[in-house]
């Protein structure tokens, strides 16, 4: 009592089993039947108008170093101590505030950097970033 023959099995099957297909088909159809009408009833709503001007530009950045001798300087210009705290000053004062970006020498001692962002803090500057270059 052979159910099959050897032979029978290791035969290729050429016909494509089509009920996964049409299950897949169907909840898709489904779910299309359930969505359009909830898309066809949509509320009417009156937008608010918006012009295509562009907003307040962004403020400038501020570039104070410290070089390594300790001496300040403002976007390049050199400063001495006495000018730093009232140019933060009017920093802090514009609207919108430019953005710090700090930058110290490597050989700068620390305690004048440090110097510098509490006078920046004091002045009311709320956006301070420090500089580096990459280890190479």
């Amino acid at each position: 009592m052979a159910f099959g023959r050897q032979e029978d099995s290791d035969e290729v099957m050429s016909e494509i089993n089509m009920t996964p297909l049409v299950d897949v088909m169907l909840v898709l159809l489904i779910i299309f039947i359930i969505t359009i009408p909830v898309m066809k009833h949509s509320v009417n709503v009156d937008l608010p108008r918006a012009s295509n001007q562009p907003q307040d530009a962004k403020p400038e950045t501020i570039r104070l170093s410290v070089a390594a001798d300790g001496s300040y300087y403002w976007n390049e210009n050199r400063i001495d101590d006495a000018a730093l705290k009232p140019l933060l000053d009017t920093a802090a004062a514009q609207q919108p505030q430019p953005e710090l970006h700090l930058r110290g020498d490597r050989e700068v001692r620390y305690e004048r950097v440090a110097q510098a962002m509490a006078a920046a803090q004091s002045a009311g500057v709320r956006k301070i970033g420090f500089i580096t270059e990459p280890a190479r």
